[in-house]
């Protein structure tokens, strides 16, 4: 099977498919049309202007194995994407009084080691706490004494944390209590998704409820969010879940996942949800004073820049065709996810893929591009 995988080629080819096309629904459709064959793995894709679809399709398999259509209604793993609704929570704590953004976490989850030096949940929620990710795992046990973190997979050799060695959720909050920071805090940025696992302890030792009710309860609930859910709990059955893959030699594999931790990533929800979530920016409903919670929401944690973006309680912050966007990536157990929100404009494109190998940012970069420059 072909696979059309470059960019730059795919977005010479359509420009020229769209140049017979009459609207920006027909450009997208096209660009899509041509991306994704009809036996692969696809995405569900949405447009969002003024709170309402301008676009709304899916493209290709939901379940290679069962061969069903991708629809508008899949429900997806949104991978780091979930990290915005993470921070929402912990907002909703702040408002409620039962937490400050600017305390020591170790106020709250007094297990956690003594770093030496504050770390402020504020300081977490954008990146700048100076905790490590999972991705630094060779580097915290090469360090002195850190033999003593070291994990060994059930099946024998190293630990993976993104390939699916399990471990259970207060397993894995037990262990990370003792790793090291990786930076000073507020030095600079360091994307950790120890961190917003992090969160979900911190709601629980708060409320007493899991992040997963409690975001529930206080979040989806209330807007409205009926597919939306997180998934803290091993092989939960989910209706109209969209099966996960990754390309391997030119040939599919399906991934699933044994880590069902909650907080940085393993929120299912549907495009539907999406743009009930993309309504509330505009017009918020959640907290005792929904506008100067949401202002708060979107202001960035610190100055402290990852390349040209600023980064907001889930959200990187940076500029393009001249008004400030917000967006986030994900990737996650066969999972590939995109969300960019433009508030000046109350423009959005949410992109939900089942297949590792898809780049949905890239996607959202030639559709606002359409939206923007429809001359181009």
């Amino acid at each position: 099977m072909f696979k059309k995988s470059l960019l730059a080629a795919t977005v010479s080819v359509i420009g020229c498919l769209n140049a017979q096309a009459d609207s920006f629904s027909e450009r997208v459709d096209t660009a899509f049309q041509y991306i994704i064959e009809d036996d692969e793995p696809g995405c569900s894709v949405g447009v969002i202007e003024s709170g309402e679809w301008i676009f709304q399709a899916a493209y290709g398999l939901a379940s290679l194995e069962l061969q069903v259509p991708m629809t508008t209604q899949n429900v997806h793993n949104l991978a780091s994407v979930s990290k915005q609704f993470t921070a929402m929570a912990v907002h909703l704590l702040a408002d409620e009084g039962k937490i400050d953004l600017n305390e020591d976490i170790r106020t709250y989850l007094p297990a956690l080691k003594d770093y030496g030096e504050p770390v402020t949940i504020n300081a977490m929620l954008g990146h700048v706490s100076g905790m490590a990710n999972y991705s630094d795992y060779e580097y915290w046990i090469s360090q002195p004494g850190g033999d003593a973190l070291e994990l060994t997979s059930v099946v024998g050799g190293s630990f993976r944390f993104y390939d699916g060695d399990y471990l259970s959720i207060s397993d894995l909050y037990g262990y990370l209590q003792d790793v090291p920071l990786r930076y000073s805090p507020n030095e600079q940025f360091h994307y950790s998704n120890i961190t917003y696992f992090l969160f979900s302890m911190l709601v629980e030792e708060v409320t007493g409820q899991t992040l997963a009710d409690y975001a529930h309860q206080n979040i989806f609930q209330p807007l409205g969010m009926s597919d939306t859910v997180f998934l803290d709990s091993p092989s939960p059955v989910v209706d109209n879940r969209a099966t996960g893959y990754d390309k391997v030699r030119e040939r599919y594999v399906r991934l699933d996942t044994n880590q069902h931790w909650v907080g940085d990533s393993n929120l299912y929800t549907s495009i539907d949800d999406m743009l009930t979530w993309d309504r509330h920016f505009y017009d918020p409903q959640l907290g005792t004073d929904p506008e100067s919670l949401i202002e708060g929401f979107n202001q960035p944690n610190s100055s402290i820049r990852d390349n040209d973006s600023l980064y907001a309680n889930g959200q990187f912050v940076t500029e393009r065709f001249e008004q400030p966007v917000y967006s986030h990536d994900g990737w996650h157990a066969g999972s590939k996810t995109y969300y960019e929100r433009y508030p000046e404009s109350e423009f959005s494109i949410v992109i939900l893929c089942n297949d590792a190998s898809r780049d949905p940012a890239a996607f959202a970069r030639f559709i606002s591009q359409y939206y923007f420059d429809p001359e181009l």
